[in-house]
């Protein structure tokens, strides 16, 4: 038996050989294939970065198939065999892992429909960040403090998807509330001066508006919006804030916090 086994072993040494050799060759071309189909996309002006992403990620996997078909085939597993199990592991893997073929069904949808592209700012069902790559599986996002949430596609395509950076321009909202006392005409004049002033402010498609909008229990609402390039929204946000405060100081206009007035009738109190 010991020599039969040997006799065998020295017969299929040259195989097992040679599968190592495909599969070292393999590895190096489909890595080096990768890199240079990462290199080709980066430079096309044609295809952007979340079509590419995606498109590597599945070029990758099915390039492992085929070197996986190549080293079966070198050690002479027959090619009916190879079918029949890709067939019957396929109908197994499906039936284990239907969530992640939702997954890949989810990252084709997201291909087609085009709700963001890399770079864009999301929101995610609550998760909300820059889409820094598109695989076959997850969606990438990095949060504003360089934290990565990986989220299925699958999940992706079926949710809400709230996308900030997609037009070209926003409308920033901003509230005030200033006092029943001050000059609300004066308040609203200034809020308009300050905002006009500041040069991210975009006078098309409208100008700046500045309106009284509610009254509340210790305070009146002016509610102020004005139009702004998508990647100047925030920058311009911070800066209205300081610089309206500012204004508000100098011009004696009260920004009251909640309070409650108790008026103390003297003659039922004796």
């Amino acid at each position: 038996m010991f020599e039969n086994l040997t006799e065998s072993l020295k017969e299929y040494a040259p195989n097992i050989f040679y599968a190592l050799i495909i599969f070292a060759a393999g590895y190096i071309i489909i890595r080096l294939v990768v890199k240079s189909l990462r290199a080709v996309f980066a430079k096309s002006q044609h295809i952007d970065e979340t079509a590419w992403s995606f498109l590597i990620s599945l070029i990758r996997t099915v390039l492992y198939v085929i070197l996986c078909v190549m080293i079966l085939s070198q050690l002479q597993v027959p090619m009916s065999s190879i079918v029949a199990a890709l067939g019957t592991a396929g109908l197994a893997i499906g039936l284990a892992l239907k969530d992640s073929l939702g997954n890949v069904a989810g990252g084709f949808l997201i291909m087609f429909n085009r709700p963001f592209k890399v770079g864009d700012y999301v929101d995610v069902k609550g998760s909300e960040g820059t889409v820094s790559e598109i695989t076959i599986l997850y969606t990438k996002l990095l949060t504003i403090d360089n934290k990565a949430i990986m989220i299925p596609n699958g999940t992706v395509s079926s949710a809400t998807i709230t996308n900030y950076t997609q037009e070209a321009m926003r409308r920033l909202e901003l509230k005030f509330d200033i006092s029943y006392d001050a000059d609300f005409h004066k308040a609203m004049r200034l809020l308009e001066r300050v905002i006009s002033s500041n040069s991210l402010s975009l006078n098309d498609p409208d100008p700046p508006f500045v309106r009284l909008s509610e009254y509340k229990s210790s305070s009146i609402r002016l509610t102020a919006r004005v139009w702004v390039k998508s990647e100047n929204y925030w920058e311009l946000r911070y800066a209205l804030l300081a610089e309206i405060k500012d204004a508000f100081d100098r011009e004696g206009i009260e920004i009251p916090y909640d309070q409650l007035d108790v008026h103390i009738d003297s003659e039922k109190a004796e």
